[in-house]
């Protein structure tokens, strides 16, 4: 696995959030929902975040909360389901992934079992995944591509 160290700097990002087991319907998710309020407000183009902020190994499936996140401009005004909050930056351990929605939790346990492996320090703070204007996504095979971004202590 190719893993680097990037500064990555704060972004101020529009969300919503799903709850739920997480897999196909987080694509759902994006699909239905995020996506078409994207479209709706001129934000396709964007760099774009998931965020799966609970354990699925510690947290009930029903639980687990995963947000749809999008880089907004401060004159961006949110407006309910969806809310601002920035996205903290700093220095993270950065992967690149190509697979589909199935493949992508393991891709994460590997990443994160490889920096314990090699002895790195992660910091408390959001993983996420980062799908920048080089990311892409390929609806016939469902297969996408992005970085996994895991916060490291400074």
């Amino acid at each position: 696995m190719d893993i680097t160290i990037k500064s990555l700097p704060s972004a101020r990002i529009a969300y919503m959030r799903q709850t739920g087991p997480y897999g196909p319907a987080i694509g759902v998710f994006w699909r239905d929902v995020f996506g078409v309020w994207m479209e709706n407000n001129g934000l396709l183009h964007q760099v774009r975040y998931g965020i799966g902020l609970d354990d699925p190994q510690v947290t009930p499936a029903a639980q687990c909360r995963y947000d749809a996140c999008v880089e907004v401009p401060e004159s961006f005004d949110a407006t309910p389901p969806a809310s601002i909050r920035t996205l903290p930056g700093g220095e993270h351990a950065v992967t690149r992934f190509t697979g589909t929605g199935a493949e992508i939790g393991q891709a994460w346990m590997d990443f994160y079992g490889e920096l314990q492996l090699d002895g790195v320090e992660t910091a408390k703070g959001p993983y996420f995944e980062r799908y920048g204007k080089d990311s892409s996504y390929n609806p016939a095979t469902g297969v996408m591509s992005c970085e996994l971004c895991i916060p490291l202590k400074g």
